[in-house]
């Protein structure tokens, strides 16, 4: 299963970020063989629209899950459309959020936002 996860530095012992749109960095993680990748989140700089630009970039890197503090109507929209499963972190590092959603120990997000359209970061 590939999981992807908003992240400030590029390791597994970093902390999630509490923006999805705006994160630095995005950690795409592959339970079956343990691969990490990460990558740049080019939709952190943008005007507008950064929720679901990142969204997009987790659909192209094919991604089954995502696990994040908080999301964005539109961005949970396009997530959604795309069969992603949507699971809330608990506060910490990477790592630990993986290690938890394996067990089970992680629960759908249900509170989806509205956005902080044309609010930056």
């Amino acid at each position: 299963m590939i999981i992807a996860i908003p992240i400030e530095g590029k390791n597994l012992e970093t902390n999630v970020c509490p923006s999805f749109g705006r994160t630095p960095y995005f950690l795409i993680f592959d339970t079956d063989t343990k691969e990490s990748e990460f990558i740049d989140n080019s939709a952190a700089t943008s005007t507008g629209g950064a929720g679901i630009k990142a969204a997009q970039i987790i659909v192209d890197n094919k991604a089954e899950v995502l696990l994040t503090p908080r999301l964005g109507a539109n961005a949970a929209d396009t997530l959604k459309a795309a069969d992603i499963e949507i699971y809330k972190t608990t506060s910490g590092l990477a790592k630990e959020n993986i290690d938890a959603f394996i067990a089970g120990e992680l629960s759908i997000l249900e509170e989806i936002h509205a956005g902080f359209h044309g609010q930056g970061r």
